[in-house]
């Protein structure tokens, strides 16, 4: 695939933004020009988005570099540069600009002849409305202490074997079928996270108090309203949600406790210990899909030329640009993530490969992703190729289903290819619960801003009850399980953002189940609707993916069931 950059028509080429400054200029330029035609407007509309597109891209680059070495404090000060200095001043220019868009009798005309547009002014008239000048220092300061959460986690490691590793790595031997390693391994990790309760507490404690602020500030009771808003959730709200929370209790949870019961008769035990959630409960070793890092680039390219050689073609570039950071290592902050890049149009795919299972499903979930930004990097403005994460999360989830049938690149053994198939569709039914309990957690926390760490704990252990199946003996453990909502990284980085997992999971079953009927249809339609980035609502383009954007309880309930039959085929 040939990636030609376009030439800029309104920033500079040789831009170097190491001052605010070197952009004031721009945004002065924006606000103070003067719009007299439709076409004066459309091209404003366009200089505006090539300075959002150049702007993202170098906060992204700075991004990324940091979270690859977390280590390095130059990297850490060039992002913190970025959040502090630059995006505070930004931020006035911004709501400027977004009223003088939204004013304009130019965009009441355009909205009512492109759809595309009418969402796009609705985003702006949501953000003019939550809009407040003394909550930029504010969101500048949530930003600065949100990354620590990733530099805190860097930080934990462990000795095992006369070597450091990761907790991803130290991941690995909790699969294990030696008990004594397993037990062993997990009394490291938890000796190590121990260390840090008291850390992660404290820093969540200031974002609390930061963000509470900044949903006072611009007139909402608390923070969650705030941040419904401020995320565009035009098409659903908190009865969804907790409408959500009830569904997956009453239906998902029982179907939980039946999986665990069969695992618990196979290996022979009444109760699970913390460490034996994760190992084959046949005998069996450890999936291996690959050995290196290559070889899931290679294998992964392979599984997607033989679904749609544009997917490859997507995977194949980003490679060749070295928009690709698989293996876990030292320093590296956890996590995946896709990063868009507006202006190049190729996006950076981040990981933490340690050779797993897990780790094929993250890559193939990224590149869903990735091939979501290829599709959408032709869209007329950046505002557009930024969508919703309702939106965002199909594409990933879709294809870690619409790639099950190309496993056996990955699993040439009949029988791995059967287990890692196995426990794709149980992790599909297994993380519905862990999504809505951390949902329902957050809803707690910022509508009870004043809560001690104490009641924190108590509402986590409470939800633990009723999302848990009961089934785990976590004596001597149990500040372990107290304090887990701790390694949930949405939790202090993009809170809220989460059930849209939940949401998206349920798009995808149904994206998977139309392949059964005719692949080459489901594909098109796939393709088609992530095209459509968000010039459009969320309900067209599921629509038009010939999936309903449903989360109902009946809608759950049938797809949940169409899971677990798809489930006993490959037991």
């Amino acid at each position: 695939m040939k990636i030609e950059k376009k030439k800029r028509q309104f920033v500079s080429e040789n831009l170097n933004i190491n001052s605010w400054e070197a952009i004031q200029p721009y945004f002065d330029d924006l606000l103070n020009r003067n719009i007299d035609t439709m076409e004066n407007f459309k091209k404003w509309l366009k200089d505006i988005s090539e300075l959002d597109a150049v702007l993202e891209e170098d906060l992204a680059w700075r991004y990324i570099k940091m979270t690859i070495n977390t280590e390095d404090k130059q990297l850490s000060e060039s992002y913190r540069f970025f959040i502090s200095e630059i995006e505070p001043k930004i931020a006035p220019y911004q709501d400027k600009i977004n009223r003088k868009i939204i004013s304009s009798p130019f965009a009441e005309q355009l909205e009512q002849e492109e759809k595309s547009y009418f969402i796009y002014f609705r985003s702006l008239r949501k953000s003019v409305e939550i809009y407040r000048d003394e909550n930029v220092p504010l969101i500048s300061k949530e930003s600065q202490e949100s990354q620590k959460f990733g530099a805190y986690s860097a930080q934990q490691l462990i000795e095992h074997n006369g070597e450091k590793i990761t907790m991803q790595k130290a991941a690995t031997f909790l699969k294990e079928q030696d008990e004594n390693i397993r037990r062993t391994v997990f009394d490291k990790i938890a000796y190590r996270r121990r260390e840090d309760f008291k850390k992660f507490d404290d820093l969540f404690d200031e974002l609390l108090k930061v963000r509470h602020q900044i949903a006072q500030n611009a007139g909402f009771d608390n923070y969650r309203d705030y941040k419904l808003a401020a995320m565009g959730r035009f098409d659903y709200g908190v009865k969804e949600c907790e409408d959500f929370h009830l569904s997956v209790k009453s239906l998902v949870v029982p179907i939980v406790k039946e999986i665990q019961k069969e695992r618990l008769k196979k290996i022979g035990k009444d109760k699970f210990k913390p460490w034996d959630l994760d190992f084959d409960p046949e005998g069996k070793a450890p999936l291996k899909p690959f050995e290196t890092t290559e070889e899931l680039l290679d294998k992964t390219i392979q599984l997607f030329r033989n679904i749609d050689p544009f997917f490859a073609d997507c995977i194949q570039t980003m490679s060749k640009m070295k928009y690709l950071d698989l293996a876990s290592k030292k320093g590296k902050a956890p996590g995946g993530y896709n990063y868009p890049l507006y202006e190049t149009g190729v996006p950076f795919i981040f990981m933490n490969a340690v050779g797993t299972h897990r780790d094929l499903e993250t890559m193939i979930h990224e590149s869903g992703h990735a091939v979501h930004s290829f599709l959408t990097r032709d869209l007329e403005l950046t505002a557009f190729k930024s969508f919703p994460s309702e939106v965002a999360e199909l594409a990933s989830m879709s294809m870690e289903l619409l790639s099950m049938e190309e496993w056996n690149i990955f699993y040439p053994d009949e029988d791995d290819l059967r287990r890692a198939k196995k426990e794709q569709l149980e992790s599909i039914i297994k993380i519905l619960p862990w999504i809505a309990q951390v949902d329902e957690f957050q809803h707690w926390i910022y509508t009870h801003p004043t809560h001690t760490r104490e009641d924190r704990k108590e509402k986590w252990m409470q939800l633990n009850k009723e999302y848990g199946t009961g089934l785990v003996d976590w004596t001597n453990y149990e500040d372990l399980l107290e304090t887990s909502w701790q390694r949930q990284l949405h939790i202090f980085e993009v809170p809220f953002y989460y059930i849209e997992y939940g949401i998206s999971q349920l798009g995808a079953i149904g994206v998977w189940k139309n392949s059964l009927q005719d692949n080459a249809k489901a594909i098109n339609n796939y393709k088609e609707a992530l095209s459509l980035g968000y010039t459009k609502t969320i309900p067209e383009i599921y629509q038009t993916a010939n999936v309903s954007f449903d989360f109902s309880k009946t809608q759950m309930k049938q797809l949940i069931s169409f899971v677990t039959k798809q489930l006993d085929f490959v037991k």
